[in-house]
């Protein structure tokens, strides 16, 4: 395990509405990313970034998610009300992923493997060399004073 995981005190997290929220119990097993289609068809992103514990050390403090069983042996839970992605897994498994940006604090789940690598797209290895631009600037530019945020914070109560 990572020496990032263990730092944690604390490991919760949720959808962006806040109608699901939960708690791991333990630190994450394993963090990894997963470049399989279904992975990112699901996430709607280039990869998947996910975070693994065993069942019983998940706990759900608001609300469960909704399931869709993507597969033969895969289900995914959701937020039903916001979509947010919130879990992947093996229905044959006693262990259960949770995506890493639903944690409140996503930075100490750092992944440490890489799974379905021959779906991985190609210019995802070359995202450190694009220019950045940080929220502010980007703001400043299009003259954006302010942006009401309608998510939910996990600082603003349980």
């Amino acid at each position: 395990m990572n020496a990032n995981v263990q730092r944690a005190t604390e490991w919760t997290g949720g959808c962006q509405c806040g109608a699901v929220r939960y708690q791991l119990l333990t630190p994450p097993e394993e963090a990894s990313i997963c470049h399989c289609s279904m992975c990112r068809k699901a996430s709607g992103q280039p990869f998947i970034a996910l975070a693994r514990v065993r069942l019983e050390d998940l706990r759900w403090t608001r609300g469960k998610p909704a399931i869709f069983q993507s597969s033969n042996i895969v289900e995914r839970g959701f937020c039903n009300a916001c979509g947010t992605p919130l879990t992947y897994r093996r229905v044959e498994s006693n262990t259960i992923s949770v995506t890493i940006g639903s944690l409140d604090d996503p930075e100490p789940a750092r992944p440490v493997l890489q799974f379905g690598i021959e779906s991985k797209l190609s210019w995802t290895g070359t995202l450190d060399a694009l220019p950045v631009k940080r929220t502010e600037d980007w703001m400043r530019e299009h003259r954006i004073a302010h942006i009401d945020s309608r998510q939910y914070a996990a600082d603003e109560g349980a």
